[in-house]
């Protein structure tokens, strides 16, 4: 019997614990701009290697309905965080962004949220500027999803934003004499 208390007390106090050194919490109070964006005491984080679908843009759903592509990433990126409760740690900063890499305990597995998202089809693999992803595993995860029509790949006029993006950007690219 004892054993047992001490058990369910070690569980009660496991739970309880901060993030490991290096890593931080990713809480529900921070104010999310995008489905892989966020800002947390003054501080800008961007999740690692994938892209949201962005704000502003559409998809129809079944009904015949439209819907805003960027705020279904958020919400799902809302609801990861609240149900999963992540650990993030930065791997890389560029300006005022840091650049993080996050992962939520589920079932006693750790999963990387990024890649969760992705599976999920509620973001994307993130493209460089030759077109190659920055990293390959969320590819790989995205052409899954995208098989199995997960998540926003079940509505037959989703873009994926990197086509979006790079249009954006060759149309400045012309306005400059380019």
């Amino acid at each position: 019997m004892r054993s047992a208390a001490f058990l369910i007390a070690l569980a009660v106090a496991g739970g309880a614990k901060a993030a490991p050194a290096g890593y931080f919490d990713l809480t529900a109070g921070v104010t999310l701009e995008t489905g892989d964006t966020w800002t947390s005491n003054g501080e800008r984080f961007r999740l690692y290697g994938i892209q949201s679908c962005l704000r502003g843009t559409d998809y129809t759903d079944a009904d015949g309905r439209s819907h805003d592509c960027g705020d279904a990433s958020l919400a799902m990126l809302a609801a990861f965080i609240k149900d999963t409760k992540p650990i993030c740690a930065s791997v890389a900063r560029t300006g005022g962004l840091s650049y993080v890499v996050c992962y939520a305990s589920v079932a006693g597995q750790r999963l990387d949220l990024a890649n969760m998202l992705v599976t999920s089809g509620y973001a994307f693999a993130a493209l460089n500027e030759k077109g190659m992803p920055y990293h390959l595993p969320y590819s790989v995860s995205e052409q899954l999803a995208q098989r199995k029509k997960a998540g926003l790949w079940q509505f037959k006029d989703v873009r994926h934003p990197a086509i979006l993006l790079s249009r954006a950007a060759n149309h400045r690219g012309k306005g400059n004499g380019q």
